[in-house]
């Protein structure tokens, strides 16, 4: 099954006290980029979740963001807040506000769950926060935001299959079709050859017949197609074989859209017939179209 690369999940969760939103989305990328934005009062949280990350997915740029509050923050019960590092914290927020309205720049609002994320702002030594079994519960319940994520990935990824395998079938028939033109063209072809052979023959003296006859045998041989055809093929069944792969193949794709493209190419360099070039030029539109699905394989 084919995964995809774009993907969106949300869940909240509930452990140690505290409280937690979780927000995770994705978007293509070469390699795996992980932009994470979590409590950074948490010790060893960022860290873990970057490796189990790591272990979940391959390829895409993934941005997360977790949200934690304490249970009964509503009210202020469990645990204190710094006013010295809020006031702070205030007064830099205005500071950025006023130079982004100075450089005619508007910033979003941060919530209160933002301010509170900042390190200092909730006093930790008056609550008296342990967090190691915070840091284990939202550990525990990464895999569920992970499943739906992957979920999501996973339903974008086979309705991006079957437009790929739709591509394929166009590309398929194309080359087949490419194939007759190739074949009805080499009868006309040797005619061409054997009249042009002719004229030479008839308008010039003291030529060597065996030698233009070799060179107009390699000019028949530099336009035959049948190597390029025959390759096309061959992508048509390994880009299928890639499809149904359960593993990631977004690069491998990658590198087999190049030589599909790249033997596109020398057929219509090698046409030498408007019908043929005709099919070429399809072919490099339906491939082109093809390249840009399998950008967001995974």
């Amino acid at each position: 099954m084919t995964v995809s690369m774009t993907g969106f999940a949300a869940r909240k969760g509930q452990g140690a006290g505290y409280g937690w939103s979780w927000d995770i989305r994705s978007v293509n990328g070469k390699g795996l980029d992980l932009r994470l934005r979590v409590p950074d009062w948490i010790d060893g949280l960022e860290l873990a979740l970057r490796g189990d990350l790591a272990k979940a997915l391959h390829r895409g740029n993934v941005s997360l963001s977790l949200k934690v509050a304490r249970e009964g923050a509503e009210t202020g019960e469990g645990f204190g807040v710094n006013k010295a590092v809020l006031a702070s914290v205030l007064m830099a927020l205005r500071a950025v506000e006023e130079e982004a309205m100075a450089a005619g720049v508007t910033l979003g609002q941060p919530t209160g769950a933002d301010v509170l994320a900042v390190r200092g702002v909730i006093d930790t030594a008056t609550a008296e926060v342990d967090p190691a079994p915070l840091r284990a519960a939202i550990l525990a319940d990464l895999p569920g935001l992970l499943s739906d994520f992957n979920a999501m990935r996973a339903a974008e990824g086979a309705a991006l299959q079957v437009v790929i395998a739709g591509q394929l079938d166009r590309i398929g028939d194309l080359t087949k079709a490419a194939a007759l033109e190739a074949e009805a063209r080499k009868a006309a072809g040797a005619e061409t050859l054997r009249a042009q052979l002719a004229k030479l023959l008839t308008n010039a003296e003291g030529l060597d017949e065996t030698r233009i006859a070799q060179e107009l045998a390699l000019l028949a041989v530099k336009n035959d197609v049948t190597e390029e055809l025959d390759r096309l093929a061959a992508h048509v069944e390994a880009a299928r074989g890639l499809l149904a792969d359960p593993g990631p193949v977004g690069r491998k794709f990658d590198f087999l859209m190049q030589e599909f493209m790249r033997e596109a190419n020398t057929l219509c360099s090698k046409a030498q017939s408007l019908a043929l070039t005709r099919i070429g030029l399809d072919l490099k539109t339906v491939i082109d179209q093809m390249r840009e699905q399998v950008q967001n394989v995974e």
